[in-house]
C-alpha cells in the first residue's frame, strides 16, 4: 500500500527558552527536524513525506535546507492554529488510500524498526500507536493507581488513510490531545505497540543534553 508520513512541527521554542524554534535547533550538526525526516526515509525509501510547518517558517526552512544540502524529498504544507488543524491540513494533500504515520517533528530518534512495525500493524488492524510503560509511580487526583495499567503515548501514530480521514471529519474538541484521541472519538479501536525510551520529544534544554548523548551512543 502507499505509504505517507505527516511530520508536524509547529513549536515556537518558548519552553526551550530560545528564540529559535526547537525543530530548527542543531544536534549533531543538523537541525532536529532533518534528523526526523531522515529516519522515515531510511525506514521506507518510497515513503511520501509531508512536512507541516507554520507558513511564517517556510523561507527559513528552505534556507536551512540549502545550508545543509538537505535533499530528502518532502512536501511542505501550511500548519493550522492547533495540532488538530495542522494534522487536517496534512491529510488534505493525501489523495490516495494507504497507510499514514503522523509524527512529532521534534522526535528525531524514532527507530526504523518502530516505524516499520507501526505500518505493518496499521495495515493489518487499522491503527498503531507507539507507547511505553511508565517508569514512575502514578497518582490521579491524589489516588495511587497501578502503573502497570498506564502507557505513555509517543509518536508515530499510524493509521489506514481511510480511517483517519473519516475521523477528522468531526469538529475539533478540547479533548483531542493527539491523533489517536480523534480516531478513538470516531469509534475506531486503538492498537498500542511498543515504543522506546530513546524516542524522546525535544522540548526543553535538558532534552537537548539527552539528545546529544543518544546521538553519540548510536553513532
Amino acid at each position: 500500500m502507499k505509504k505517507y508520513a505527516i511530520i508536524v512541527a509547529g513549536g515556537s521554542g518558548s519552553r526551550m527558552r530560545s528564540n529559535l524554534p526547537k525543530q530548527f535547533i542543531e544536534i549533531g550538526r543538523l537541525p532536529v527536524l532533518m534528523h526526523t525526516l531522515i529516519r522515515f526515509k531510511e525506514a521506507f525509501a518510497d515513503i511520501d513525506l509531508i512536512l507541516v510547518l507554520p507558513e511564517s517558517q517556510f523561507d527559513f526552512w528552505k534556507e536551512l535546507c540549502q545550508k545543509h544540502h538537505f535533499t530528502v524529498a518532502h512536501q511542505l504544507v501550511k500548519g493550522g492554529n492547533s495540532r488538530f488543524q495542522s494534522g487536517k491540513n496534512g491529510l488534505a494533500v493525501i489523495e490516495t488510500d494507504g497507510i499514514v504515520a503522523v509524527h512529532d517533528g521534534v522526535r528525531p530518534f524514532v527507530s526504523k524498526d518502530i516505524i516499520r512495525e507501526s505500518f505493518e500493524v496499521a495495515q493489518a488492524k487499522g491503527t498503531a500507536v507507539v507507547s511505553v510503560a511508565s517508569k514512575d509511580s502514578v497518582r490521579v487526583n491524589g489516588q495511587a493507581i497501578d502503573r502497570q495499567t498506564v502507557r505513555l503515548i509517543q509518536t508515530p501514530q499510524t493509521f489506514q488513510v481511510s480511517i483517519i480521514k473519516k475521523a477528522f471529519e468531526t469538529e475539533e474538541l478540547s479533548t483531542f490531545t493527539d491523533d489517536a484521541s480523534v480516531v478513538e472519538f470516531a469509534d475506531f479501536d486503538i492498537n498500542l505497540i511498543e515504543g522506546s525510551y530513546e524516542n524522546i520529544k525535544i522540548t526543553t534544554p535538558e532534552d537537548l543534553e539527552w539528545a546529544e548523548i543518544i546521538l553519540k551512543r548510536n553513532a
